[in-house]
């Protein structure tokens, strides 16, 4: 009898959002501009998102990161973060803080 392997909630989200079409291994990426670039090129050509391109991109990129909560590295977790940086940047808007 072989158990099928039930998917985690997040999984799901993560591959069937209704918000964007992430292209595959997208939080795989080493650079974290390039992460950037394509959840920014993903969240302006979807016409399924409920939100602004920008909080769509950087919704996405939260949820990653907190679901992958103590399973990343300190640097893989660092260059996410720095993703979210890029992102500010990439729309315009300003960074963390404020400044």
């Amino acid at each position: 009898m072989t158990k099928k392997r039930k998917k985690k909630w997040s999984q799901d989200v993560t591959e069937n959002s209704d918000a964007l079409d992430l292209k595959d291994g997208v939080f795989k990426q080493r650079s974290a501009s390039r992460i950037a670039e394509s959840l920014k090129q993903s969240a302006e050509r979807s016409d399924r998102r409920k939100s602004s391109p920008f909080r769509s991109a950087m919704s996405m990129l939260t949820f990653y990161i907190n679901r992958a909560g103590d399973q990343l590295s300190a640097q893989r977790r660092h260059t996410l973060e720095k993703a979210k940086d890029e992102l500010r940047k990439d729309f315009g808007k300003a960074p963390k803080g404020g400044k």
